[in-house]
Order: C-alpha cells, then structure tokens, then sequence
C-alpha cells in the first residue's frame, strides 16, 4: 500500500547521520535536558524568527504552558475552532478555562476573523466567563489570517496563541506566525511535517518573562533567573519550587532525531508545496482542492480535497492500496467532553466541512509516478459518480 506519510523516506534520506546522533545521546547518559536541548531551542529560534524558544514533551504541553502562565483559569474564555484536534480545546478545561468555539473560513479552514469578534462580543455581554485569550490553528499546514486574528485580539486586551501543530514553517507574507501572536506552539509527532520519534513540543516567543515563567513551568515550577536575583539559597536552588508547575521537559533523544530534520526542513517544505501544485493542477478541475491564504505558504501537514461522496471515494481508493483519512469527521463542539461549551453564533461552516473532507497521500517525498496513480484513481472514480 502506498503510504499516507512515508517517514522511511525521510530516514532513508538523512542516513547514518541520523542513527550516530541518536547514538551520542545514548552514550552519553544525558537523556533528560542534555545539551542538544539547549542547541535545538536556538536553531528553532533562528527558523522561526524568534527571540526565545522552549521545547517540551508534547504539543499538547507547549499549549498548556503559555496559559498557565498567564494565569488563565476558572471562569476565563479562550476562543477556538471545533474544526481541529483535541489538544486544542482540552487544555482550557485542564487549567480551568472554557474553550468558546468559533466558526471557520469555508476555503482555508482557519479560524474566521469576523465570527470571532461577533463570539467574543457575545461572550462579554453574556458576562458568565471573562474573555482572555486565542487560539488560531494553522490547519492542515497553512497559516491562518494572523493580520485580521491580531487585529481583534488587540481591540479586546486578548493574548493570541498560534497553534501551528500541524504549521510550523508556513509563513504568510514571509513572515511566521509569531510575528502578529503572542506565541507560536508546535509539535512534533512523528506525522507532522517536522516531527520526531515520539513526542514532543515547543514554544516560541520574544517575551523573556514569559519565557522565564514557562522554563519554570516545564520542570515542577522550579526556580528560575528572574527568581534567584537577590536571593541565597543554602541548598540547590533547583529544589525550590516557586510556582505550581509540572513535567513538560523533551527527551534529549527527539533533540538530536529534530536537530538532523531541522537541516533538511527548508527542502522539504518546497518538495511538499510540489506535490501540493500537482494535486491542484490535476485535480481542481473535478474536486475542491485546497487554496492557501493570499501570501501564504503551506507545510502541507495534509492535503485536504472536498467532494460529495467521501465515504464512496475512500472506499474506492483503498480498494486500490491507496490510503487516506478524515480530519476531523466529527468536530470538537459534537463530542462528549465538549458539548457543554459556548459555541455563539453556531458552527455552519465547520458541521459542513466535517462531512466533506478527506486527505490524500502528502510528504515531501511522493515520487511522480505514485501520485499520477493516486490522481487517475480519484479522477476515474468522481467521472464515474458525476
């Protein structure tokens, strides 16, 4: 079966380089914080345009840090799409916050500008929860309208995180999401587009307070820089433990696989946007492929199609080894854990999109003939359905 990610290439690709620098880290016996955790935080620094970066153990942790920072908690709203994976939305309920789900653009998917303002309006007059913050998903690799999402945050005193689990890398007018958010959080799952070999995370920022706040809360709430200045302590400082916090920390291992990744990303981001133009240029004419925001370049996480028959078109493909997937055949806002939350204004776009969608085969690297054999099977199959 061709596969959805071929991850294997990309092994192949990077070679004994690769296995050697997971070796170092094994021989060294620096398994937690070892130094390519300190190399790794300043490379992703320079690839995204950031003054600080901080890794952790997942993306879901590199979300929960920022708000545990800024305090947010019991009776605080953080305005999200339901059109996304869970880790978005479960980390206001894990500090005490209500996720308040916002609908999406019908073209990009990514949050839309102006349902937020109406959702954020309606939740201030309501007056049950107190708006705090954002979280704009860059969805299926591409950023989302970060110019018009800073816009609003700055009207309503809100902090915006740009969730780019799915993103990192894409850049709209050249610029990375951090350049309008507060902060930028990713992950690196081994699927995504910059992924390790388990789990992983990071946050950028160019606040060092928060980013001070954030090394504390990674490891227990320990003490910092900024909490030592002034003081002497008669035992390791590191054992004082100045804030509620918990485990976020990376293991050095993923450090070393995404140090080896981080050399050939800028490649494989320019591989993946071919794949992505053949796909549009053979299929755009019998199915909706997906548009990237004007100025925008996309990771391409996935490469997401609409047609009518989904379920009769994955059933077709997989008839022929072809793989695909659903994200999300049933958003947030209609799941259990979620239901209870506001969702103002409704969510017509995302209920549409989620009967809709399906992702075909994408990395960086589907070889020509292989994805000519994906678009003749789609091709044959909606010109036999028409």
């Amino acid at each position: 079966m061709i596969p959805l990610i071929d991850l294997q290439a990309q092994r192949a690709r990077l070679g004994q380089p690769l296995e050697d620098a997971i070796l170092k880290v094994v021989r060294s016996g620096a398994y937690i914080m070892g130094p390519e955790i300190t190399q790794l935080e300043a490379e992703l620094c320079t690839f995204g345009k950031a003054a600080h970066a901080l890794t952790c153990g997942s993306g879901t942790e590199a979300l929960i840090l920022p708000l545990m920072a800024w305090e947010i908690g019991p009776g605080d709203a953080v305005f999200c799409p339901s059109f996304t994976f869970a880790a978005t939305a479960e980390v206001m309920p894990l500090v005490g916050a209500s996720p308040v789900f916002v609908d999406v653009l019908p073209d990009t998917y990514n949050l839309d500008p102006v349902k937020l303002e109406a959702a954020i309006e309606a939740v201030k007059a309501e007056g049950k929860l107190t708006p705090r913050a954002i979280i704009a998903v860059d969805l299926f690799g591409q950023p989302a309208d970060y110019p018009a999402l800073a816009a609003v945050a700055r009207r309503h005193g809100l902090k915006l995180i740009a969730d780019s689990a799915q993103g990192f890398g894409c850049t709209l007018a050249g610029k990375h999401p951090l350049h309008w958010a507060d902060v930028t959080t990713t992950s690196f799952f081994p699927a995504k587009p910059l992924g390790c070999y388990g789990d992983g995370g990071a946050v950028l920022c160019n606040d060092a307070r928060l980013h001070d706040l954030m090394v504390s809360l990674r490891v227990h709430g320990q003490a910092v820089k900024s909490d030592l200045e002034g003081r002497t302590f008669d035992h390791d400082p590191k054992y004082m433990n100045m804030r509620v916090g918990m485990n976020a920390r990376m293991d050095t291992i993923q450090a070393a696989v995404l140090l080896q990744k981080l050399d050939i990303f800028a490649d494989e981001i320019t591989a993946r946007n071919r794949v992505a133009a053949r796909y549009a240029e053979s299929l755009g004419d019998l199915v909706r492929t997906p548009p990237v925001i004007a100025g925008g370049v996309s990771v391409w996480a996935q490469y997401t199609i609409e047609t009518d028959n989904r379920d009769g078109l994955a059933a077709h493909l997989r008839g022929q080894d072809i793989p695909t997937a659903v994200y999300y055949p049933l958003p947030l806002h209609r799941q259990a854990p979620y239901a209870r939350y506001p969702q103002p204004g409704g969510l017509p776009v995302t209920e549409a999109a989620a009967g809709r969608v399906i992702s075909l085969p994408m990395h960086a690297y589907l070889a020509p003939d292989v994805q000519d054999r994906i678009i003749a099977a789609i091709r044959n199959h909606v010109k036999r359905n028409d």
